[in-house]
């Protein structure tokens, strides 16, 4: 092992006789710069001015730095007192945005703003998932435009499909590319076929876009000053955007209306564009078979129904607007899955998302009401078993998916579901031994074996049964009502009978009842 002496036998140890002589150890030596350091000669070697000639001091081994310190940096690091490291600096966020960060459902403010960004008359800042739609409307009528010719354009879907929003997304982008296109902005005319007081009166409604107003309401002269006006030359005349929502409604009061306004479009001066937004999608198919004749059929562009990605998708967009999260990511899937599933209806999913605010809201009402009653009655010794309620409450910041399944029991319930809910104890126990009755054999049976087994459940659950002639008269109500169907025979104990209505209808709306959900285990 070598010695400390060899140690200090440095090839460069001739060279201290030009150094200073704060470098030169007392014995003669010299020493490397790094153990001058740390025997407290730093000042004098900043004093001298001269660089140290012997071997580069490590920036990883010199004190307070870090490995990435550049070797340039070492001697002003290395001072008479210890500097401390660096902190890298921490960004904070705003004030506003911290404090809002999480949603408190207590707050009246934010609860408001939740509901507002999901309301149906808020509108998006652009509509998701009807890129593809809105470029083949907006090519058509740009292609109308420039060429100056008129044309008809059919939009049909299911309802909540983004018809009606596309459209006024499409009328914005028109009216923006002509004015930088340098073009002729076109005349804009929107209806709503459900409110005009008479199906003539829309041919008023586009004369007045050229003309002062007739004093007359009758449906030809409007006409023909339409028709008479496309048949002529004019140099002046712009053209004409028609948007009529809401068409199949001139269908069910007088069909000519509809003909005759497709129809002005196949004029040799007409410079109308037509679009038609309705929700039966073979309508072009079944009314307009003379504009197929002539070759004027309408383009017809089908707005499918929304999937649960895309329903997922325009929720989330407009939850954005929101500086904090509002609902449990498997709440919002399991309504998209579910709207999906029924019909695809935007508003439909917007509107059960609100009545699941609405259930966390009565939530928080009904546990902030109990938490005051039982601190106001109790005394204070039983105070300090209330308090994890108060903590239970702070807990509650999302829509959980509990709120949204009951939404959604509210949102898709049917008419069966309700009455059944609404009848006498007795008649909802007859419903419950008919279905007890029919599971796994025949569908219908006679009123007498379906009496055994009403007295069966009531025995069972200790209910006092009524008699054959009271229950006869019962089973006759839910006939009438069309939850049961009964047959024709002389005794009432042989009438056949059996269930209208769904099975998985009953046990649902019976489920609520412990003893009905026991009946029907």
């Amino acid at each position: 092992m070598p010695s400390i002496a060899k140690r200090c036998a440095s090839p460069i140890s001739p060279a201290h006789k030009d150094l200073p002589q704060t470098l030169v150890g007392s014995d003669g030596d010299s020493t490397p710069q790094k153990r001058k350091l740390r025997s407290g000669t730093p000042a004098a070697l900043r004093e001298s001015g001269v660089a140290y000639p012997g071997k580069r001091v490590s920036p990883r081994r010199c004190l307070n730095q870090s490995p990435n310190t550049p070797p340039k940096r070492i001697e002003s690091a290395v001072g008479d007192k210890p500097m401390k490291p660096k902190k890298s600096p921490v960004k904070k966020l705003p004030d506003s945005l911290v404090s809002d960060s999480k949603w408190n459902p207590r707050d009246a403010q934010q609860m408001s703003a939740a509901k507002e960004a999901l309301h149906v008359s808020t509108l998006p800042p652009f509509v998701s998932c009807r890129e593809n739609e809105q470029k083949m409307i907006v090519d058509f009528c740009k292609g109308c435009i420039k060429q100056e010719k008129p044309g008809s354009l059919y939009i049909c879907g299911c309802p909540g499909t983004g018809k009606s929003l596309s459209m006024e997304k499409v009328k914005g982008l028109l009216l923006h590319w002509t004015q930088e296109a340098g073009l002729q902005q076109p005349e804009v005319l929107t209806l709503n076929c459900t409110s005009l007081s008479s199906t003539s009166e829309i041919f008023s409604k586009i004369i007045s876009k050229y003309q002062s107003p007739k004093m007359t309401n009758d449906r030809t002269s409007a006409l023909q000053l339409l028709q008479k006006l496309y048949s002529e030359k004019q140099q002046s005349t712009k053209m004409m955007l028609i948007i009529a929502d809401e068409l199949d409604y001139l269908i069910t009061k007088d069909r000519a209306v509809l003909h005759d306004l497709f129809m002005l479009t196949t004029f040799p001066f007409s410079k109308c564009i037509l679009v038609g937004i309705a929700n039966a999608i073979d309508l072009a198919d079944r009314f307009l078979p003379r504009l197929q004749a002539l070759n004027c059929k309408p383009i017809i562009v089908t707005f499918r129904a929304y999937s649960p990605e895309q329903i997922i998708r325009i929720l989330q967009q407009r939850l954005k607007v929101l500086p904090y999260p509002v609902f449990q990511p498997h709440a919002l899937e399991l309504c998209a899955r579910k709207v999906a599933a029924a019909s695809g209806d935007m508003r439909k999913a917007l509107c059960i998302c609100r009545a699941a605010i609405d259930m966390l809201e009565a939530e928080l009402q009904e546990s902030t009401r109990s938490l005051y009653l039982s601190m106001h009655n109790e005394d204070k010794g039983q105070q300090a078993v209330t308090a994890p309620g108060c903590s239970k409450l702070q807990e509650i910041d999302a829509v959980r998916v509990d709120h949204m399944v009951l939404a959604l029991s509210r949102t898709f319930r049917s008419p069966v579901v309700d009455t059944i809910q609404s009848l006498p104890q007795h008649q909802q126990i007859i419903l419950c031994s008919a279905v007890k009755l029919f599971r796994g054999r025949q569908k219908d049976t006679i009123v007498g074996e379906l009496y055994k087994s009403y007295l069966d459940v009531c025995k069972s659950t200790h209910i006092p049964a009524t008699g054959f002639l009271e229950f006869s008269g019962m089973c006759r109500v839910l006939s009438d009502q069309g939850l049961l169907k009964l047959g024709q025979s002389r005794e009432d104990k042989l009438r056949r009978i059996a269930l209208k209505v769904d099975e998985a209808d009953i046990a649902f709306a019976l489920q609520g009842v412990r003893f009905f959900r026991n009946c029907l285990q």
